[in-house]
């Protein structure tokens, strides 16, 4: 058996390469972006300038319900695009739910689609993109570079500040038979035009508004302190933490206040670009299990894991997350970095307090540790720089301290 020490050199090594894959990205098209009151509806019109005639929108039924996707289809209609709605999409969507929008999109032989809501509906738009382009299943896709071919022109409109996926190049895709949730990572799967309109967004409840900001926020954060970082990359996720810890408290007390809904959502795009380059980490490779396994909504997953990561992360990056807490506004005259660290990571664990989100997993069952941390691991250290890494034994323990 390789001891892990040297199992570590390998993986600093295969980050290092993937870190060089990168700076390839730039050469593949990136998504415009249009934000403001009122965009959704300007990006209606740039589907109809694109020639656009038939269109199928990928949502979720209760955005239909409630009426948010009325006046993008109202616009579509006085444009003379004709549209379809899909809306089998649910939370953590699976495989299913993608091939049943896929058979829709080629019955109504839709030229595009526009994507409307949270990062659910966002990822499955994206793969039945893919898969009305690419003749291979789905689960093919997963991993690095396995998008073949150009996919459907994709527009997007988010309805959360959250996941950032209106400008990366990942999807999130779960298989329940499987207990696993997979990412599909392709610079193919960027979209072709995003609107960042707050308006959208000033009527999510409270649950939904926190466990979505505090997603963002671990975007920027494991993009910072990732051992993939770039410049360009350490300048987006602080500008995003300044934001979301600016505002994600303004939205929680009011969360009709329009201006600080658009800052959140300028906020997750800056950390969906972070990450896109520098990768994330543990917080995400742990929560996509607890995901799959349990259930648990992506966003309310990653803020209960974030504090336990840094916790163990600190040692590795602790002038990283002092930087963080200066973004973060939590810095005070002769402060040292391992001082600024404790604070960032304290008032993380406050907000969570303060949102109402649990510090430990309640449906976390000791017998599903080894299992939840063998397929944190495989995933962790084949995709990211983690700054500080985990054995079994060790990530076992740590998940432990999760237990309710």
């Amino acid at each position: 058996m390789i001891p892990f020490p040297v199992k570590v050199v390998f993986f600093r090594i295969w980050m290092f390469l993937l870190k060089l894959a990168t700076w390839f990205l730039p050469l593949f098209r990136q998504p415009k972006v249009i934000t403001g009151p009122g965009s959704s509806l300007v990006l209606c019109e740039a589907i109809a300038q694109a020639g656009v005639k038939k269109l199928l929108i990928v949502t979720d039924a209760m955005l239909v319900k409630i009426g948010l996707v009325r006046p993008m289809q109202e616009k579509l209609t006085a444009l003379g695009v004709a549209w379809t709605v899909y809306d089998g999409i649910q939370p953590d969507p699976t495989i299913a739910q993608i091939e049943a929008g896929l058979v829709v999109l080629k019955r109504e032989t839709a030229q595009a689609i526009l994507a409307v809501g949270g990062g659910s509906s966002i990822d499955a738009a994206k793969v039945i993109a893919a898969r009305a382009t690419n003749a291979k299943p789905v689960a093919k896709m997963a991993g690095l570079f396995k998008v073949w071919r150009s996919i459907l022109p994709l527009y997007v409109v988010p309805t959360t500040a959250g996941t950032g996926s209106e400008v990366t190049i990942a999807a999130v895709v779960s298989d329940p038979a499987a207990q696993r949730k997979f990412a599909i990572m392709d610079p193919r799967l960027l979209p072709t035009m995003a609107a960042l309109d707050g308006t959208l967004m000033k009527g999510l409840p409270p649950p939904i508004t926190a466990a979505t900001g505090m997603d963002a926020l671990t975007h920027a954060v494991e993009a910072y302190i990732s051992r993939n970082a770039t410049r360009a990359t350490d300048a987006l996720a602080l500008e995003a933490t300044r934001l979301i810890m600016e505002n994600l408290p303004k939205v929680m007390a009011h969360g009709a206040d329009e201006q600080a809904r658009q800052k959140m959502a300028e906020a997750a795009y800056k950390a969906g670009l972070a990450f896109t380059r520098a990768g994330v980490g543990y917080v995400h490779a742990i929560a996509h299990n607890f995901g799959a396994r349990y259930h648990l909504p992506h966003g309310l997953a990653n803020a209960i894991v974030m504090p336990y990561v840094l916790d163990y992360s600190k040692p590795a990056c602790t002038q990283r997350l002092a930087d963080l807490a200066v973004a973060a506004g939590l810095a005070s005259a002769g402060q040292t970095p391992a001082q600024l660290a404790d604070a960032f990571i304290a008032r993380i664990r406050a907000l969570n307090a303060q949102f109402g989100i649990p510090a430990k997993v309640d449906k976390l069952r000791r017998e599903d540790i080894p299992a939840i941390a063998a397929a944190a691991l495989e995933e962790a250290h084949a995709t990211y720089a983690v700054p500080r890494y985990m054995d079994q034994a060790t990530c076992e323990r740590f998940i432990a301290q999760m237990l309710a």
